[in-house]
């Protein structure tokens, strides 16, 4: 009897079920919604372009006679450039000086003269209470005067006009040195030593690329955000931001109002914030990031969040370890995230990782360093 009632409880207990594992927690990767500015941006492609470039012509006629500088020098403001031959103009310059020695002659000659004739009309007039005084020879006196004074403003008029045109030998003189009329470097040569070039003809082409702007054709629609002192961002082919990683920034100067029928595009430039140590130069391109939009602060979620199923956008949630679905409405990408217009705050903690595999009210885990 004791033998059956110990088979009877072994039987029992086989047909009772088993008790059910506990459910292991999912591992999950996770990211927070958070609240962060929105700045659309529309990139334009522009150029770097000198405020000052161009030509240096000569001043006077000659031949050239000595070339200073070669394509690629850097030259300062008023540094020489090349020299025309001043023969001519020196001797030219010393004939004027002579004229004006010889006019400055005549101006001390008149001077004497007047003085002269003024005495003589003096001792005739001691002569008045005299019967020896004659009112001819008086009035013919006092005529020579006048004259001799006439005579010493054509001497004076003499003196002047030669030395204005000793200082016109002077400035032809100084013309002979071609200079540069502002720092920079020289890009090209238009003439070789012995050339004669003529008032006007191009000597060397000089850029300076220490005041470099950048210029964009901004299509129309776009200028409307653009007043003078906005800032955008740029990039430039060869030139890193800064240590701090901050991206490069110019301010807008100017939106030149003339507009292209063509392409309906203004010109528009851009005064750079950084320093480049003469690593840039004239046409180099750049891309301006332009506002596309007035900049709003938005709610996102990362990318990696969003799931589509049966036509809906959703989002699992972490909330007191287990997984919650949430329906969300999404807006405008913002980089690596997206807007969310509704279904999310600021702090939800979404799941990035893992989520193509959640089932609602699952127990997870979040991973270590994945919260950003």
């Amino acid at each position: 009897m004791p033998r059956l009632r110990t088979i009877a409880v072994a039987a029992l207990c086989a047909l009772a079920p088993s008790p059910a594992p506990a459910q292991e927690a999912m591992v999950v990767g996770v990211d927070a919604a958070r609240s962060e500015p929105l700045r659309q941006t529309v990139p334009v492609i522009g150029r770097l372009v000198a405020r000052q470039s161009g030509v240096v012509a000569a001043r006077i006629r000659g031949p050239v006679g000595v070339f200073q500088v070669e394509v690629g020098d850097r030259v300062e403001r008023d540094q020489i450039i090349a020299v025309l031959d001043i023969n001519r103009l020196t001797a030219e310059r010393d004939l004027r000086a002579a004229a004006v020695a010889e006019a400055a002659a005549a101006v001390v000659t008149a001077r004497a003269e007047i003085k002269l004739k003024k005495q003589e009309l003096t001792r005739i007039e001691g002569l008045r209470a005299s019967v020896a005084f004659s009112q001819g020879r008086y009035d013919d006196a006092r005529q020579e005067v006048s004259m001799a004074e006439g005579e010493l403003g054509e001497a004076e008029a003499a003196l002047g006009r030669a030395r204005a045109q000793l200082r016109l030998a002077e400035i032809d003189l100084a013309y002979a040195e071609v200079r540069a009329p502002y720092a920079g470097v020289v890009s090209q040569r238009h003439v070789e030593v012995g050339s004669w070039v003529d008032i006007g003809d191009p000597v060397v082409t000089l850029v300076d690329d220490r005041h470099l702007e950048i210029e964009a054709d901004v299509p129309a629609e776009r200028v409307g955000g653009l007043a003078p002192g906005t800032r955008v961002t740029v990039d430039i082919p060869g030139v890193e931001a800064d240590e701090a990683g901050k991206a490069l920034t110019a301010t807008v100067r100017a939106v030149v109002p003339d507009e292209n029928p063509l392409t309906r595009t203004r010109t528009v430039r851009f005064v750079p914030e950084f320093d480049s140590d003469g690593g840039l130069a004239a046409n180099q391109s750049a891309t301006v990031h332009l506002p596309a939009g007035t900049p709003r602060t938005v709610v996102s979620v990362h990318k990696d969040a969003v799931i589509n199923r049966r036509g809906k956008t959703l989002v699992f949630l972490v909330i007191d370890g287990a997984a919650q679905i949430r329906p969300v409405s999404l807006g405008e990408a913002v980089g690596g995230r997206f807007e969310v217009l509704g279904g999310l705050k600021p702090g939800d903690i979404a799941v990035v990782r893992g989520n193509e595999r959640l089932r609602p009210g699952q127990k997870v885990a979040t991973r270590e360093g994945t919260r950003g």
